[in-house]
């Protein structure tokens, strides 16, 4: 099954989505593209047999590259809080989805594009692939979540180096300064990504949103406030089909069949 926009396209395989930006040449976010990632996501969303997404970015020179500059030329504080809060809004949907999202970044991910990057859950990055924040050269700073989200992931002292110097790291400094969990050979950010998600979609779907849950939630609490929610959902999953299917399934010695309840 697949669902293709003028921009935008997802397909199905299985319990795996793959979303794809393709705004040739570069994949820059414009508003339009924004529109049908939107939609594109919302449907996604509403899928009950997506256990993952693999997001990425068509052709080999770019996975996103930012924003459509051009709109910038214009913008008053009402048109750029309006523009942001756009973007902030999809990449929160994309953050906050149930099912794990694993971005695979095959060549330039810059300002709007890595944001998108860091709203998924899992980045596999190649080693020519190019991620920064130039946007402090445009006497902007980053509108859709990145200030936020980088400093999350990686502290405020790398956050700050990135965001106020525009430097961009290749895949393998993104690695090393942990702004992506994977780096691989050129070429193969997207199949490595198709082989981690098959791990995880093999998994129980309904442990998996828990576990995201709890790590999630985890992140602005205390150890013992997160403990708390690792109780509460550990002792949730105990009443589910898929927790006595992967019981019996390890005891029969073989493989479980979840069906997410």
């Amino acid at each position: 099954m697949e669902e293709i926009s003028l921009l935008v396209s997802f397909e199905a395989k299985g319990f795996i989505f793959f979303l794809t930006i393709a705004n040739p040449p570069l994949n820059v976010l414009s508003d339009a593209l924004l529109s049908e990632m939107d939609e594109s996501v919302n449907e996604i969303l509403a899928k009950p047999d997506c256990r993952v997404l693999v997001v990425t970015g068509a052709g080999e020179k770019a996975f996103v590259a930012g924003a459509d500059i051009n709109q910038f030329l214009n913008l008053d504080a009402a048109d750029g809080a309006r523009l942001v809060e756009k973007g902030k809004k999809i990449f929160d949907k994309i953050s906050n989805a149930s099912f794990p999202v694993i971005c695979a970044i095959s060549g330039l991910a810059l300002g709007g594009g890595l944001e998108l990057a860091l709203a998924c859950d899992i980045r596999i990055a190649e080693q020519k692939a190019k991620l920064g924040f130039p946007e402090t050269g445009l006497a902007i700073l980053p509108g859709y979540g990145g200030t936020q989200r980088l400093t999350k992931l990686i502290g405020p002292g790398r956050a700050k180096e990135m965001i106020f110097t525009g430097i961009v790291l290749s895949g393998n400094q993104a690695y090393d300064w942990g702004v992506v969990e994977r780096v691989v050979p050129n070429g193969e950010s997207l199949n490595k990504a198709k082989i981690l998600a098959e791990q995880i979609a093999s998994k129980g779907p309904l442990a998996i949103a828990k576990a995201k849950q709890a790590i999630n939630q985890g992140l602005d609490r205390t150890i013992a406030e997160g403990q708390e929610l690792e109780t509460q959902y550990f002792a949730e999953l105990c009443e589910t089909e898929d927790m006595l299917e992967g019981a019996k399934a390890f005891r029969e010695k073989r493989v479980p069949l979840y069906y997410g309840r």
